[in-house]
Parts: structure tokens; sequence; C-alpha cells
């Protein structure tokens, strides 16, 4: 019989992350690779921050992540913002989770500690980048004139 799995989903600009959440012994995986060996160290940081807050919890879940589009760092961001949603059962519909592996009361008090640390690690970050318009080269800049 195979342990029932959770999946929690985020965004970061263009970067997606699909994370499967397991009861297990504390393995972290990202597209297949153990967290530990990833070869950005900020990128590594980020996305394990969330488990050094949830602290000895980590060792009861098994977390593998699917991250997707965009830049390495945004990547990371939208790792760590869909494993602390998936240690958390954090959705934005009111449904509670099913078979998540913590109990209520564990999931709240982590919830809390999550957001003391960093507040966007749930509800993520919503900028993007502004789109390009006519008559220059980016969103914002124009042709200098040379009178006036």
């Amino acid at each position: 019989m195979t342990p029932k799995t959770e999946i929690y989903f985020a965004t970061r600009k263009t970067s997606r992350a699909h994370v499967y959440i397991t009861k297990g012994s504390g393995r972290i995986r990202i597209n297949n690779v153990p967290a530990e060996m990833i070869p950005q160290e900020t990128a590594r940081e980020i996305i394990l921050s969330p488990l050094e807050v949830a602290g000895d919890l980590r060792g009861k879940v098994d977390i593998s992540v699917r991250v997707k589009g965009g830049g390495f760092m945004g990547q990371a961001y939208a790792a760590a913002t869909a494993i602390s949603r998936a240690l958390t059962g954090w959705t934005k519909s009111k449904k509670e989770p099913k078979e998540h592996p913590f109990t209520k009361p564990v999931r709240s008090e982590l919830k809390k500690k999550i957001n003391d640390f960093d507040k966007h690690l749930l509800s993520g970050d919503a900028r993007r980048k502004e789109p390009k318009k006519f008559g220059g080269p980016g969103a914002r800049r124009r042709k200098q004139k040379s009178y006036r």
C-alpha cells in the first residue's frame, strides 16, 4: 500500500512549483535531485528555510518538488513557498486537507512560526514584470529628446 500524497502549488514570477508531501523519513528532492546537492548556495538556503523553521517536523515527511520556468532564484522562491504551503496544508480554498501527515494543531502552530519568519512564504509574492510598451526599449523607458 502506498502512502497518501498531498499536492500543493506555488508560483513566483514565471516559475511554477508543485510539491508532493507524504509521510516519510525526511527526504527532500527538487526535480529528483536531493536539496542538499543544489549547486547555487543562495537558492539552496532559500528552499530549505521553511524546513529550518519547521525544525524536527522535517524528519516526519518526504517532500518532492517539481519546478519549471523562470530563473533559478524565481524557482527557489516558488519552491520555498510551495514547501511551506505543503507543510501547513495551506490552500486558497477553505477545504481542509484530508490525508495530511500533520494534525491540525501542529499545522496551525507551524503556520504561525512561518508567518513570523517571513509573511510571503505562505501568501506568495504577487509582483510580476511589467510588459514592454511601444516607443522605447522597455516598459517605462523612452527615447531621449535633445531639444528643451
